[in-house]
C-alpha cells in the first residue's frame, strides 16, 4: 500500500511541473514581446523629448516675461538666461532684479537652451530654442517660433 501511494504522489508531481522545453518556450515568447515593445517605444522617447523641450521653452519664456515686466526689457544676449538665476553684472544692470529660477535648465539632450535678443527667427522680442537632437544650429531646432509645415 505504501509503495502504491508513493507512485501516485510521484505521478502527481511530474504532471504539475513545467518541463524545460515549456520554460524555454515561455521565456522566448516573453523576450520577443519585450523586444517588440522596446522597438515600438523608441519613437515615443524622441517625441517625448521634443514635447519636454517645448514645455521648457514655454516655462522659461514666462520667466523672461516676468523679468521684462520688472526691468522694462528682456535680458540681453550677453546676459543670457543666467540673468534669471543671478543678478547680471553686464549692462544694462537691472534695478528691480529678483531671482526667477533656481538654475538654468538644460534641454532633454543635455545642452544649454539658446537665447538671443533681439530675435532673428521669432516674432517675439527674443529667440529661445533648443538645438535639438543633432546639437547643431539648423532648421530642426525647437524654439519659440512656429515650425514650418512638413510639406513646405
Amino acid at each position: 500500500m505504501r509503495i502504491q501511494a508513493h507512485t501516485q504522489h510521484s505521478r502527481t508531481r511530474s504532471t504539475t511541473a513545467f518541463t524545460l522545453v515549456e520554460l524555454v518556450l515561455v521565456i522566448t515568447i516573453i523576450s520577443i514581446l519585450v523586444g517588440g515593445g522596446i522597438y515600438y517605444m523608441m519613437g515615443n522617447v524622441d517625441v517625448a523629448k521634443e514635447v519636454k523641450a517645448e514645455t521648457d521653452i514655454k516655462a522659461i519664456s514666462t520667466q523672461i516675461q516676468v523679468y521684462e515686466s520688472r526691468n522694462l526689457q528682456p535680458p540681453t544676449t550677453e546676459q543670457g538666461l543666467q540673468a534669471l538665476v543671478e543678478r547680471p553684472t553686464a549692462e544694462p544692470i537691472p534695478e528691480k532684479w529678483t531671482q526667477l529660477m533656481e538654475e538654468v535648465l538644460k534641454d532633454p539632450w543635455g545642452k544649454q537652451y539658446q537665447y538671443k535678443y533681439p530675435a532673428e527667427r521669432s516674432k517675439k522680442a527674443y529667440d529661445l530654442y533648443s538645438l535639438g537632437p543633432d546639437g547643431v544650429d539648423s532648421e530642426d531646432d525647437i524654439g519659440n517660433w512656429k515650425k514650418a509645415a512638413a510639406s513646405e
